[in-house]
């Protein structure tokens, strides 16, 4: 004893259901969807910072500032006067004794582009062997470069 349960009357009425059941797909995508919206506040972890905003400062040239340049041929010139690697201490520790009111000299470095970073650091370890207490870089705003 059989029972034809698709069948509603005879064989010719009888069609195929072509049409796709979409629930349980639709199941399963909340089902995913929820365990990614739980996961993920668990799984980034952001660290709070306060980020600075950018700004272009205005340098203020001041007479008693020192410019120390490096050139691509990695030549310093202290206020526009070539000088020997060794010499640059001993410059700066001389200006820096020369001050009497506490006003010390701020350091403004101007390197080349091509100028391999040993030369800047050299430039930057002479500062610091002097007690330099300002030690900035002169740079090109990026919508000059």
């Amino acid at each position: 004893m059989a029972l034809d349960v698709q069948s509603h009357g005879s064989e010719e009425e009888a069609e195929l259901n072509t049409s796709i059941n979409t629930t349980p797909l639709v199941d399963v995508m909340l089902v995913l969807l929820v365990i990614f919206l739980v996961t993920i506040p668990v799984v980034v972890q952001n660290i709070p910072l306060a980020l600075p905003n950018q700004r272009n400062i205005v340098t203020e040239t001041k007479p008693e500032n020192i410019v120390i340049a490096v050139d691509r041929n990695e030549q310093v010139y202290f206020n526009n006067a070539l000088v020997d690697a060794s010499q640059l201490r001993d410059l700066l520790i001389e200006r820096q004794r020369a001050v009497t009111d506490g006003n010390y000299p701020e350091v403004h470095v101007r390197a080349d582009r091509g100028v391999r970073f040993e030369v800047v650091g050299r430039v930057i370890a002479a500062c610091q062997a002097a007690a330099v207490l300002k030690v900035g870089f002169i740079t090109m705003p990026a919508a000059l470069n």
